[in-house]
Formats: structure tokens, C-alpha cells, sequence
């Protein structure tokens, strides 16, 4: 237990008419009868927060959160005494989260409860905990602070970042997903699977009318199609030494990871089977499947995948991958491209593009692009700037010789890549390239 700022003011109130009593010593009987008062009321007050009842504290909170999104946590906390207690309410939180709004004070009534919440983010993935609730008691006359853990440890599980799927299909159900920054659009005219027919609208091409049908109706019908299904999309993902670097909040690994469940949730709704491959350091190996769960099979074998100190080797990649995946897939490698990857990424990406059509997904360090458009004052600054500006040079040289080989290539920043990616899926399908 601890005094409170009120005993302690009441204390030094004591010690102060003790000086004034040194020198006046007629005040002496009144000063010790004070002291007497004090240290009774002192006494009486520790022994009623001595005795406090064994409250219990209930916690809600979901037992999967997203990584980097904010989430509610909910207590409630029991009182069983006869009389109200004020307390202070800290939750024992993981050390790998942060959080708003705690300590909080609230006042319990008697044999009754309260509640209070409070906003947690999670910034790494994988299984957390949750430790006992801290309480400070306060005694009925706010003298003393009683200390105690109560509740029993919790677990939750980390993903990705799932928010994102269930934005997309909120506004999928109402086609308005542009709102996140995706590219929808139907495919109308010399798409690669016939849908139904309908009216001609101005604008279709003499090609998409078909001609029998017009000629029975006696007026303009026009053929619709639609991206081909059952088309197969699996990721390459590295999870070697340069996907540790972190933007923001959140590693470049965590974005790609959030990248992967947004398409994979894209893709199955569009009718294609998703799969995907771990490489450089750590590697798994989920065969592509079209079916309603599958999403939940991708988040549960890739929450707890943690980047590596190992270096990627992309050639072992390649032909892992052709082995697993002999049939025609769209393979989305998400890694960060470097100038002297090219040895080694060049015969890989080579070697996959003559079985597969494949994307080559990289994400540019926002760091270094802010070192570039910050002014240089001084020679050191200076000095930093060159370098940046030679190093973008050198990856956009990379980029270039990529593109040469006929891989498709994404550069965009981490924050920007689960969009980017989707944006680029669609475009694949409308263009028929798979």
C-alpha cells in the first residue's frame, strides 16, 4: 500500500505546526493531539482498503486483430463489497501493442460493476498476451493506494492486416470500391469468356455484335464477357534480411503480407485459385485452391511468419516453385530489388516467365525518397542526397532491365502496395494476358 497525495499533505501539515510548535510551545498539547487524530484516521483507512473484496474482472476483446489497425478492448469490472470504491484501471497489455486511454479512474458501486475500454494497436504478428489487470484501490477516505492484480492471462492472435477485406467486401457489395483506390471495371467487347448477351449500347464494337441473335430479335443484340475464371495465382514471398526494413509503424514484410490476404481475397472472389510460397529463410508452401475458406487457410499459415537474417536465394525459388506449380499461373514475386540482384534474379525471373506470366512486385524505401526531396544544407546532407539519388538510379536501372525481359514490374511504397497490386491483378485480367 501507498499514501496518497491527500496523507501526504495532511502529514506534512503535521510536521509544519510542529516547526510553528518549536517556537511557541503553548501550541504542544494541540499538536500532539493532532498527530494522534492523524495517525488513527491513517490507521482506520488502511485497514478498510486492507480488506477490500476480491473483485473480478471480465476482458473482451476479439481473439484475432488486425496488425497496425486500432481495436477496442472492453473491461468490466465486479465489485461484490457493501460499500462503492473508486479504483484506477491499467490493463496489462503486450509489450508488442500500444495503447489509448489507460490508466483510467472509475468508481464502482456497491455490489455492482462498471465498465470501461480502451483502444489497442498490435504491432507485430503472431500469438500476444495479455498479463493480469493492475487496480489501485483507494480507501474510502483517500489516504491509501492498494495495489492489485486481478484477472486471469489472456491470448490473442495477430494477422495481417484483414480490415482492408473487410473494406473491400463492404464496398464490393455495393460497387464502390473505388473508394480504396481499385480499378473495377467490366471488361466490355473482346474480354476472354463469353457471359451473356444483352442490348447494344453506343459504344461496343461491330465485333461484339452477334449477328444471329439480331436478326432474330430484329434489333442490335451485342455479346458481354467477362474475365476468364479458374485462372491460378500464387505468390513468391521473401522473407530473407531486406524484408525486415520497416516503414513506419510496420515492417515492409508486414505490408507485403497485407498485400497477399487483399488479393487473395480479390482474386477467390473473382472466381481464381490462390496459392503461395515462402522463400529465404523460412519456407512454406500452400497449394493454390479456389473455395470460400481459402482466405483463412493464406491467414493462418502466414500470421506468425517473422523475416529472417537470411539472404534470398531466388534460383532455389524458381525451381521449387516450377516444380510444385507446373500449370500456367500468374506468380506474384514480392520482394525488394536491389541493383546487384540482378545476377541472380534475372535467370530466375527468366526461367519462370517460360511457364508462367509473372509480376515482380518492389517496394521503394520511403526513407530514402525523403532524404532526396529534403534540402541539402551542408556537406554531410550533401553527401547523403548523392547517395540516395545513385541508389534510386541504380534500382531504377534494375526496374528497366526487369521490364526488358517481359516481367511485369511493380515500384510503389509499402503503405501503397496492397492497392497497387490489386490494381495491377485487374489489369492482367482485362488485358487477357493470363
Amino acid at each position: 500500500m501507498t499514501l496518497t497525495r491527500r496523507a501526504l499533505a495532511l502529514l506534512g501539515l503535521w510536521v509544519l505546526i510542529g516547526v510553528v510548535v518549536s517556537l511557541w510551545p503553548a501550541w504542544l498539547l494541540a499538536w500532539q493531539m493532532y498527530g494522534v487524530v492523524l495517525a488513527g484516521v491513517l490507521l482506520a483507512d488502511a485497514g478498510l482498503v486492507w480488506n477490500s473484496p476480491r473483485f473480478v474482472v471480465e476482458r473482451n476483446v476479439m481473439r484475432a486483430l488486425p496488425i497496425g489497425v486500432w481495436s477496442k478492448v472492453q473491461l468490466r469490472i465486479h465489485n461484490p463489497g457493501s460499500s462503492s470504491r473508486l479504483v484506477e484501471v491499467f490493463d496489462c497489455h503486450p509489450p508488442e501493442a500500444e495503447q489509448r486511454g489507460l490508466p483510467r479512474p472509475v468508481r464502482l458501486p456497491a455490489f455492482g460493476w462498471a465498465e470501461i475500454g480502451y483502444r489497442l494497436r498490435p504491432l507485430r504478428r503472431g500469438a500476444l498476451t495479455f498479463k493480469a489487470v493492475q487496480l489501485r484501490v483507494h480507501s474510502p477516505g483517500r489516504l491509501w493506494r492498494r495495489a492489485l492484480r486481478v484477472g486471469a492471462p489472456d491470448e490473442m492472435h495477430v494477422y495481417p492486416n484483414f480490415a482492408n477485406v473487410m473494406k473491400y467486401s463492404m464496398l464490393a457489395t455495393n460497387e464502390r470500391v473505388a473508394q480504396m483506390g481499385i480499378r473495377k471495371q467490366r471488361r466490355r467487347g473482346e474480354g476472354v469468356e463469353f457471359h451473356q448477351l444483352r442490348e447494344y449500347r453506343s459504344g461496343d464494337s461491330l465485333r461484339q455484335i452477334d449477328w444471329k441473335a439480331t436478326s432474330r430479335t430484329r434489333k442490335l443484340i451485342s455479346r458481354d464477357y467477362q474475365e476468364e475464371r479458374d485462372q491460378r495465382i500464387v505468390f513468391l514471398i521473401d522473407c530473407g534480411r531486406r524484408m525486415r526494413a520497416e516503414d513506419g509503424r510496420l515492417s515492409e514484410f508486414d505490408h507485403t503480407l497485407n498485400a497477399v490476404l487483399l488479393l487473395s481475397h480479390v482474386a477467390l472472389r473473382q472466381g481464381d485459385a490462390v496459392g503461395l510460397m515462402t522463400f529465404g529463410g523460412v519456407e512454406r508452401w500452400i497449394a493454390p485452391r479456389r473455395s470460400v475458406s481459402r482466405v483463412n487457410v493464406i491467414l493462418n499459415g502466414i500470421y506468425d511468419i517473422e523475416p529472417t537474417l537470411h539472404a534470398a536465394d531466388y534460383s532455389s525459388a524458381a525451381l521449387a516453385l516450377l516444380k510444385r506449380q507446373p500449370r500456367r499461373a500468374l506468380i506474384v514475386v514480392v520482394s525488394n530489388l536491389r541493383d546487384e540482384d540482378s545476377d541472380d534474379l534475372l535467370p530466375a525471373l527468366a526461367l519462370l516467365k517460360r511457364h508462367h506470366l509473372v509480376l515482380f512486385a518492389s517496394m521503394r524505401e520511403t526513407a530514402v525518397e525523403e532524404i532526396v526531396e529534403r534540402m541539402a544544407s551542408g556537406f554531410e546532407p550533401a553527401l547523403e542526397q548523392a547517395a540516395a539519388h545513385q541508389y534510386l538510379h541504380c534500382r531504377q536501372r534494375a526496374h528497366e532491365a526487369l521490364s526488358h525481359t517481359g516481367v511485369l514490374t511493380l515500384d510503389v511504397s509499402p503503405e501503397n502496395l496492397p492497392v497497387a497490386v490489386v490494381n495491377r491483378y485487374f489489369d492482367i485480367k482485362r488485358g487477357g494476358l493470363l
